[in-house]
């Protein structure tokens, strides 16, 4: 056995944890939460009474910061951290990589007697200038314009990060060019909540409700994700350089028995998960849900729905944090899309819903026939998805989630609408104009009479739709767990925004103002959307062949790879909303299309180089070994015996052969260039390099099955998988 899959066998085999166990029963987790958050009771115990109402103004009612109040906050925020240990304080930032930056600073300022001062000013608050040179930037700035700037977010709280050697005081921010335009995920997010309240508040007051406060997009995202030992992700060189295994045959036992799914957790899992969730405790993230995935060495964690913003923010938080505390315990986390192929692979489900002091606007209700203004709310959204359902497509199209989207495994690329049985019967009642009654939600029994009647919902749920209403959210289920959501709520915010502003401006010219006609408005409305846009509801199997054909008579998109959508982004009718309602400028818009298409570029370079060095320097190797012993073993028994069985010889040179014109291959199209043209790069890599790894792949995973297990250098699924 090679070196490498011996010793990190005998590492996991024998590992023992190192690492003090934590303090559970004198330190309860409510006592903890938001414990390193500069969160509402630390800043009303530390601002001025004034400071602190005219922040709460800006935080709870989108009010505009009034900048005179950032020294007294920054001052308050420098105490409290250093209490907490903190020597720097980083402004924390979300450029287009989709990843986390920091740029951090000390509190320490010299002092002419040689001595030094702790100083944090307002204006150190509110703005911070990192280098935005080497940040994607689409075009915008040239690599020589390095000016950029971070802009305090006061609506996502700052935190401390805690290391082993000290705390950093963490300030969300936007980062922005010195020309103006965005240059994160954060910028356009907050632009498009403020867009979407604008337009709910119009409608909101078409039903008498004025005055009623922010409306607001909230997200609770689901992360999957995988935990292998880290002495096997280090022996693998594909796992390290791309996040996922470019070879490695199918074991032989995968997910087929079903026996992972909300199983019992691994105890050195387990112990990681309850760390991962401390330290999000502290940090104010609302983690709820834990529990084993679907695929072998596959988890989920959920946090409760929050502010939108904050949602993302957090989100973030969370994919560090797992990949942090994992290393803890001696495991590798992987968020890639498809880590392993032939088992499942790991999404990001965003529960998405709006509302605000007036409640849950997606909120049914017991009756919900009779909840007009749910009905308004939620025909909005159908129109906004059956309208720009493939700019929602969009907003998931990466590299990564091209292996997951329509694999059986994950929504198909069409973007449909799950409503369960009672929405589904109100909106077919309103289409026929005949609205009377909802389906009940009722009881069910189970037969044993120790177990009380549960309470059984109108509707089931539909884990291969898209988008699929939940009871008072809608979860979009195709986005990555690799990627920041912040993109699909830019567009989720919009659109939805754009629907809105539609149904409110129908809703004011039926009433004119007149309440009496609230009613007929809504009822005349919500039936013309219905009729119109019914074609993207869909209650069946998304991953069968017949929706696919029955999709495309409806006339809904499918947009199968990420070169065929991101094209999207850039089409007039988008660029012309996104600027419409102030989310993203036509500048904007081309430079995110330019550095998506370059990020998928880069990907599958950066996987094909990859592939290709594995399969020359340690697959191609491993083979020939093989070859020799076996031809060498031939040899030895035809001049023993006289005659010697060649079928294996045969074979292994024959698959040799195989996979050195496969190799040959490979190089030759990664060889190919495209003069500087991105679009035709892209569909090369799309057409011609991804075939190409997979032929070499595909040669190489036989040849696991057959090579001798102690030459092989790779570690296997079945060692990476199940060996804790």
């Amino acid at each position: 056995m090679s070196n490498a899959r011996q010793d990190a066998i005998a590492a996991v085999t024998n590992y023992k944890s190192n690492g003090t166990a934590l303090n559970f029963r004198d330190t309860e987790s409510s006592s903890i939460f938001a414990s390193n958050v500069f969160g509402d009771k630390a800043m009303k115990a530390r601002l001025p009474k004034a400071v602190y109402k005219a922040l709460q103004k800006t935080i709870r009612q989108g009010e505009k910061l009034d900048s005179s109040v950032a020294d007294a906050v920054a001052s308050a925020m420098k105490e409290w951290a250093i209490e907490k240990g903190a020597t720097h304080y980083a402004h924390v930032f979300y450029p287009l990589t989709g990843l986390t930056a920091e740029k951090h600073d000390s509190f320490l300022s010299p002092t002419e007697d040689g001595s030094a001062l702790s100083e944090f000013s307002g204006k150190e608050l509110i703005q911070g200038e990192p280098d935005a040179s080497s940040f994607p930037s689409g075009g915008i700035r040239a690599t020589f314009e390095a000016r950029g700037y971070t802009a305090w977010d006061p609506t996502s709280s700052a935190y401390i990060l805690e290391n082993p050697n000290g705390t950093t005081l963490c300030i969300p921010t936007a980062f922005i060019s010195w020309t103006g335009e965005a240059l994160d995920k954060k910028t356009p997010v907050l632009r498009s909540m403020q867009a979407l309240n604008k337009q709910a508040q119009r409608i909101l007051k078409v039903f008498g409700k004025e005055n009623v406060g922010p409306i607001t997009a909230s997200a609770g995202p689901e992360q999957e994700y995988f935990l292998i030992d880290r002495n096997f992700y280090f022996a693998r060189p594909d796992l390290v350089t791309t996040g996922r295994t470019l070879y490695g045959a199918k074991p032989p036992k995968g997910q087929e028995f079903e026996d992972h799914y909300f199983g019992a957790i691994p105890e050195r899992v387990l112990a990681c998960m309850l760390e991962t969730e401390r330290e999000l405790y502290k940090l104010g993230v609302p983690v709820k849900t834990r529990h084993n995935e679907v695929a072998p060495a596959q988890y989920e964690v959920a946090p409760v729905y929050e502010n939108a913003n904050v949602a993302t923010d957090h989100q973030q938080l969370i994919m560090l944090t797992l990949q942090r505390v994992a290393l803890k315990y001696g495991m590798a986390c992987l968020l890639h899309e498809k880590p392993f192929a032939g088992i499942n692979g790991s999404g990001k489900h965003v529960n998405w819903s709006l509302g605000g002091s007036v409640g849950n606007l997606l909120e049914p209700g017991d009756n919900p026939h009779e909840n007009a203004q749910f009905l308004v709310f939620c025909a909005a959204v159908i129109r906004a998805v059956h309208l720009h359902g493939d700019l929602l497509r969009m907003t998931v199209a990466h590299s990564g989630n091209d292996h997951r989207l329509g694999a059986n495994e994950a929504p198909p690329a069409i973007i449909s609408i799950f409503l369960g049985d009672q929405l589904a019967d109100i909106f077919e009642q309103i289409e026929n104009g005949s609205l009377t009654a909802s389906k009940a939600a009722g009881t069910m029994t189970i037969g044993v009479d120790t177990l009380p009647p549960l309470p059984k919902h109108a509707g089931d749920r539909n884990r291969t739709s898209p988008f699929a209403f939940t009871g008072n959210k809608f979860e979009f289920r195709a986005v990555g767990s690799n990627q920041s959501i912040a993109g699909p709520l830019v567009v989720l915010n919009t659109i939805v925004a754009e629907s809105l502003d539609y149904v409110a401006t129908a809703l004011e010219k039926e009433t004119g103002g007149d309440p009496s006609k609230l009613n007929a408005a809504v009822a005349k409305v919500v039936q013309t959307i219905i009729k119109e846009h019914k074609a993207v509801l869909f209650n069946g199997d998304g991953y069968s062949e017949e929706w696919h054909k029955e999709a495309e008579k409806r006339g809904l998109p499918n947009l199968k790879s990420t070169i065929d959508a991101l094209p999207v982004l850039i089409a007039p009718k988008n660029i012309e909303m996104f600027e419409k309602y102030g989310v993203l400028s036509p500048r904007e818009v081309h430079s995110r299309y330019e550095i998506y298409m370059e990020r998928y570029c880069k990907d599958i370079n950066t996987e094909s180089q990859a592939a290709l060095s594995i399969a020359k320097t340690m697959i191609l190797p491993a083979a020939y070994r093989y070859q020799g012993e076996l031809a060498a073993t031939a040899a030895s028994l035809k001049a023993a015996l006289g005659n010697a069985d060649m079928t294996m010889l045969k074979t292994v040179t024959e698959m040799v052969g195989e996979l050195e014109k496969s190799i040959a291959g490979l190089e030759s199209a990664i060889g190919h260039h495209s003069g500087g043209n991105l679009a035709a790069e892209a569909k090369h890599f799309h057409a011609e390099v991804i075939p190409a790894m997979l032929a070499v792949r595909s040669v190489a995973d036989k040849l696991e099955t057959v090579v001798a297990d102690d030459l092989w250098p790779l570690p296997t699924y079945r060692e990476m998988l199940f060996i804790k």
